[in-house]
């Protein structure tokens, strides 16, 4: 039998157990990244949401954690001018 056949059938198995890792790895990495979205949300729902009438946080609190929502105030502002679609609902936010 020739060697490099022999290496071939011998690194199978690796080969695939890598390939799997990695499309475990990537499901994984994706769900991470929805999760940050989904908190960063959160975390601007809190700080924001006196204008939809939940109760919010000392005010003190709010301006002390404004800077780490300037980004999502952008995002906000974006997506509040963009058309209404299924994708922003019927609030267009």
């Amino acid at each position: 039998m020739d060697v490099r056949k022999l290496l071939y059938w011998i690194s199978t198995p690796v080969r695939v157990l890598w390939e799997f890792h990695k499309g475990f790895q990537l499901y994984y990495l994706q769900g991470i990244k929805w999760e940050e979205e989904e908190l960063e949300n959160i975390f601007a729902l809190i700080l924001f949401g006196d204008y939809i009438g939940l109760p919010h946080p000392p005010t003190d609190l709010t301006y002390r954690l404004l800077p780490y929502v300037v980004r999502e105030l952008y995002v906000m502002q974006e997506k509040s001018t963009k058309d209404i679609s299924l994708k922003t609902g019927w609030i267009g936010v």
